[in-house]
């Protein structure tokens, strides 16, 4: 076991945008170590969301991100036998984490022809307030308003 929490290292920016939340996204969309791929697959997904959207991509992404990232979630806690779902507050960083998670499983899940252009109809419909990742977040909403109950139960 460590004797001390191991401290959290900043992302560094990615060199064309220059925010960290994109290079956080072009990592979680790296596969094998190929960076150099992810990040073409993002910035041709940004060129797509210019071109299509005539708005800024990076502007759109963070809209996207802010619609897709979760305010609450359940947590499982066993009290006396029986186990609840209880609602927490999600932390900054689990938020964006989740977010991006959340854009990739389910730009991954669509039906296009490149990856680049999966992302891209999910980053948009995303920052429109559509799509599968925003259901998701809705759907984690649900289940915490729906557990609001057992919200005592918190640790």
């Amino acid at each position: 076991m460590r004797k001390r929490r191991a401290e959290k290292r900043p992302m560094v920016p990615d060199p064309k945008f220059g925010d960290p939340i994109v290079s956080k996204f072009i990592n979680c969309i790296m596969l094998q170590g190929k960076k150099s791929t992810a990040r073409s697959i993002v910035y041709d997904a940004f060129d797509i969301i210019e071109e299509r959207a005539k708005q800024n991509p990076l502007e759109v992404f963070h809209k996207a991100m802010q619609n897709v990232a979760p305010l609450v979630e359940v947590r499982s806690r066993r009290v006396g036998g029986a186990t609840y779902q209880v609602p927490v507050d999600v932390r900054e960083e689990r938020r964006i984490a989740l977010a991006i998670r959340w854009l990739k499983t389910y730009a991954k899940a669509r039906r296009d022809h490149s990856m680049a252009q999966r992302l891209a109809a999910e980053i948009m419909a995303a920052s429109r307030g559509e799509g599968s990742a925003v259901k998701k977040r809705e759907d984690t909403h649900r289940m915490a308003e729906a557990n609001k109950a057992f919200a005592h139960f918190k640790w």
